[in-house]
């Protein structure tokens, strides 16, 4: 039963929801996603925590850096399925377009510049 919570307490905000939206592409940086919300990096960090525990995505460390990527088919039933279908419901939604027009735009950035001013600047 825990786990079925962690997911729908996870995905019952509309920032962690475009988190996990900005995350189709691929594995993306903390700060490249901090960079799209507009948010404080500790709100995007607590934000991805969320969805971490509920298995909604999986992060690895690089350095100094989080990055964080959808689950694979090694993660729980239940959180794959919980994803696809939060893509699907959200597809063609005007602020995941939005959210991925201008992730295009952050991920065009210079990510060490990036993530220096991030963290320099909203931590």
């Amino acid at each position: 039963m825990k786990g079925f919570l962690n997911i729908t307490k996870a995905l019952a905000d509309e920032n962690r929801l475009r988190l996990m939206m900005a995350l189709q592409g691929g594995e993306v940086c903390v700060c490249q996603l901090t960079e799209l919300m507009g948010l404080a990096m500790s709100t995007v960090s607590k934000h991805l925590s969320v969805l971490y525990q509920a298995g909604l995505v999986k992060a690895r460390k690089e350095g100094r850096w989080m990055y964080y990527s959808l689950p694979g088919k090694g993660a729980p039933a239940a959180a794959r399925g919980a994803v696809v279908w939060a893509r699907r419901s959200l597809a063609g939604k005007e602020q995941v377009a939005a959210d991925a027009r201008r992730l295009k735009q952050v991920l065009a950035m210079d990510i060490n510049a990036l993530c220096r001013r991030t963290r320099g600047s909203r931590s």
